[in-house]
């Protein structure tokens, strides 16, 4: 496993991250601590709601993207951080059973000015179900160490 450095980055270069299943008890529980809505938590509820079923959570299903994105590039990359996201969006929700796969497209890579040591790099984060159906988008920004001279 080589380490990635900021250099190592190119404008376009599309990165597939992995791929996870979602289950209805990983729903549930992180609904019970971070989404109690009843779309989220009873599948019952849920039949009448507009979903029609249990779903996750927008913000469950973007911590699965973070986990995706965390073992299939972070690990290896020398990330100093991230400022925040951009333009997080949920187009379709995310069923229980869902097997979900993420990618990673590289948007800017911009050389810092104020630290030489890190570069900054701007992605479209995208999270798609086993319908190749959009389920997340965002656009992230990403601090990354520059190769040492």
């Amino acid at each position: 496993m080589s380490i990635r450095y900021f250099e190592d980055f190119h404008v376009g270069e599309i990165i597939v991250l992995g791929a996870a299943q979602v289950t209805a008890e990983e729903i549930i529980t992180f609904a019970k601590q971070f989404d109690p809505q009843p779309f989220h938590l009873d599948p019952e509820q849920a039949r009448d709601s507009i979903f029609g079923g249990l779903v996750a959570s927008g913000w469950h299903t973007t911590g699965l993207f973070m986990r995706l994105l965390v073992d299939g590039l972070l690990r290896e990359t020398i990330s100093i951080g991230s400022p925040g996201v951009d333009e997080v969006r949920w187009p379709r929700p995310v069923r229980p059973g869902d097997m979900l796969r993420a990618c990673f497209t590289v948007l800017e890579c911009t050389p810092s000015k104020s630290r030489p040591q890190m570069g900054i790099l701007r992605s479209k984060c995208e999270l798609f179900n086993q319908h190749d159906e959009v389920v997340m988008t965002l656009v992230g920004v990403h601090f990354v160490g520059r190769r040492p001279a």
